[in-house]
């Protein structure tokens, strides 16, 4: 008996242990399950804090990037602008110069009438005084006939033989004269067209070098420019292939470089980069790069600007391109570009002279360099690529002739080719065109007083104005006026025989008479 309470003790005791640890359990479930909503709760709250800040920074970068289009944009438009308020400004006054013209044209139009008014009345006079003169005349042929005794056709018989050997001596020699006067004739109405070309042709010489100055506001600019230990600079040298020298001087730092492309790069890339602010490596890499792109759209509308100034229309676009290179490109110092439209302009105006195709020859001298600026190496001198690229992007046949001949690499065969070759001569050597070398410069100078000295009764001789003019100065009591007056004929004779200058020298021999006396 005793032995089954104690069993029935042990399994009530069983049975409440479970009941508790069951109970137990399940708290413990219910603790957890809201613990891990909380936990749920805060990772959400977290999320959605961190998508108000990302969604905040990503419309900061839209705004930024809204705002620097927006300035590129209305610089782009701002420059347009300009562009069109220029092309106005010349239409403008190409229309107040075609106004003055056409006034200019009504009163000649009134002079020339009032002229004809005035030279119908004076042949209407001179009419009436060969009526009067014809008269006179018969009757002192009447008197004639009857004192010599001869009718008027046995008097002019008898005076053609005596004259007729004479007649003959002299007309042999009016042929030569009159031959002699049609050559110079020929010659004067020839000079006469180059004359009056180029004094109707102004333009600008443009002397390139080989570096540019970069101004800056303050030296403080320069160590931005420089960078740590040298790292900016270097990286600006590497990506525009210039080099960058930061000196002692004031305010300014020098840009060297042999190709003008990339020395403008490199100068507005510095532009863009101090402004910003932001220099270094990376960000000097994106500014090139977009400064390349900008020169590249520049060339394309100097090229499409000068063919509008020039009147030059249906062009290839990748000729246009050469031509906007041009701008970037020198030839013994002259401006590549302004030397191409100086020639095409002489060449309209000669070849409208002498009554050919002026366009044609606008065309070519405009184009008779571009092989010149032929980004690639070629082996072929620059006239025979020009005329190979011009027939490439179907150039009149002519135009192609004209490029490929003014150097004489090829045959000339149309009229204008030799207008080209002597509008390049023309543009090419006019002094102050294109620039010489120092030492040989100098060295024409020296030659040219040694010459002088050369000749007796000279003791001084100085040449002046760029060697333009040579003052000589000679020994009064050895060399008279008549003597100084055949000195510098002689001198000049010499001088055109022995050297080689462009232009013209002046040739001043001055004698100097000087009494001295002492006061003891």
């Amino acid at each position: 008996m005793g032995t089954t309470y104690i069993i029935i003790a042990a399994l009530v005791g069983l049975g409440l242990g479970g009941f508790i640890a069951s109970l137990f359990l399940k708290n413990n479930a219910k603790k957890l399950e809201e613990e891990a909503k909380e936990k749920a709760k805060s990772i959400i709250r977290e999320a959605e804090i961190n998508a108000e800040a990302l969604k905040k920074d990503r419309i900061l970068e839209a705004k930024e990037k809204y705002l620097k289009l927006k300035a590129e944009f209305e610089e782009d438009a701002n420059k347009k602008k300009a562009i069109i308020i220029t092309n106005e400004n010349k239409l403008k006054q190409r229309e107040q110069v075609l106004s003055k013209e056409l006034e200019q044209i009504k009163r000649k139009e009134a002079e020339l009438d009032s002229k004809k008014e005035n030279l119908t009345a004076q042949l209407h006079s001179v009419q009436v005084k060969k009526e009067e003169l014809d008269r006179v005349t018969n009757q002192r042929i009447a008197d004639l006939e009857k004192i010599a005794g001869l009718t008027k056709d046995e008097a002019k018989e008898q005076l053609v033989e005596m004259l007729k050997d004479e007649a003959q001596t002299k007309a042999s020699s009016q042929i030569k004269d009159i031959l002699d006067q049609a050559k110079l004739t020929a010659t004067k109405q020839a000079k006469k067209i180059v004359l009056d070309t180029i004094q109707r042709t102004a333009t600008e010489h443009a002397i390139e070098n080989c570096v540019s100055v970069f101004n800056i506001e303050s030296d403080d600019v320069k160590g931005k420019i420089i960078g740590r230990e040298g790292r900016n600079i270097r990286a600006l040298e590497a990506a525009t292939g210039v080099e960058i020298i930061v000196d002692d001087t004031p305010e300014a730092i020098i840009i060297s470089g042999f190709d003008p492309v990339r020395r403008e790069i490199a100068r507005l890339s510095l532009h863009r980069l101090v402004q910003d602010g932001r220099i270094h490596p990376a960000r000097i890499e994106e500014v090139v790069a977009k400064t390349e792109k900008n020169i590249d759209e520049e060339i394309v509308e100097i090229g499409e600007r000068t063919c509008i100034d020039l009147g030059i229309h249906g062009l290839h676009p990748e000729l246009i391109k050469m031509v906007g290179r041009m701008r970037f490109r020198s030839s013994y110092g002259q401006n590549l570009l302004q030397h191409s439209r100086e020639v095409a302009k002489l060449c309209a105006t000669m070849a409208a002279e002498m009554g050919l195709n002026a366009k044609l020859a606008k065309r070519a001298g405009l184009l008779h360099d571009i092989g010149k600026v032929w980004p690639e190496e070629a082996e072929l001198p620059h006239a025979v690529l020009g005329m190979e690229l011009a027939k490439k992007y179907k150039e009149h046949p002519e135009v192609c002739n004209a490029i490929g001949a003014h150097h004489d690499e090829i045959e000339m065969t149309s009229m204008i080719s030799p207008i080209v070759q002597a509008c390049d001569a023309v543009s090419g050597s006019r002094p102050g065109a294109r620039r010489e070398i120092m030492d040989s410069y100098i060295k024409r100078l020296k030659e040219l007083e040694d010459l002088a000295l050369s000749f007796d009764g000279v003791n001084k001789c100085f040449a002046m104005q760029a060697g333009r003019e040579l003052r000589v100065m000679v020994d009064a009591e050895n060399v008279d006026d008549q003597t100084a007056n055949k000195l510098s004929f002689d001198i000049s004779q010499k001088i055109e025989k022995e050297m080689q200058y462009p232009g013209q020298i002046k040739i001043t021999v001055i004698r100097e008479m000087r009494a001295v006396s002492y006061a003891k």
